[in-house]
């Protein structure tokens, strides 16, 4: 797997899975961040379908997203993460990272992740690896 710092570097597009419209949230907040990071970030929520939140435009699911994504950020709880990597799965273009947040954690999906040569890093915050690295 690459050194963070070379996932950062060499992605530009994020979709953050579970985004929320809720400032308060951490999705919402880190979304944000990112998108204030030089990063391109989509939110995938189906209840915000079609809305733009802080300028970060939402889709349904990740395959509605039509664009090149490079990170999936996930904001769900664990027992989603496969059904969320097998969606990954099923894009024409794959993303090269799946990054789950603090507390995410299924070692299944990410078996099945890394089986697809998608790199996955797990129980990391992904706002504050970036500030470690670049702030």
């Amino acid at each position: 797997m690459r050194s963070l710092i070379e996932i950062f570097n060499n992605s530009k597009v994020i979709a953050v899975i579970g985004f929320s419209e809720n400032p308060a949230r951490p999705s919402n907040r880190i979304g944000r961040y990112l998108a204030g990071n030089s990063f391109t970030v989509y939110g995938v929520n189906p209840v915000l379908k079609g809305k733009s939140v802080d300028d970060i435009i939402c889709y349904d699911s990740l395959i509605n997203v039509p664009f090149k994504i490079d990170i999936v950020n996930i904001f769900r709880r664990s027992e989603f993460l496969t059904g969320i990597v097998n969606e990954v799965l099923m894009l024409k273009v794959r993303p090269s990272v799946i990054w789950t947040q603090y507390g995410v954690i299924d070692s299944a999906a990410k078996d099945l992740a890394l089986k697809n040569n998608i790199e996955y890093v797990e129980n990391k915050c992904i706002m504050t690896e970036h500030q470690k690295l670049f702030l």
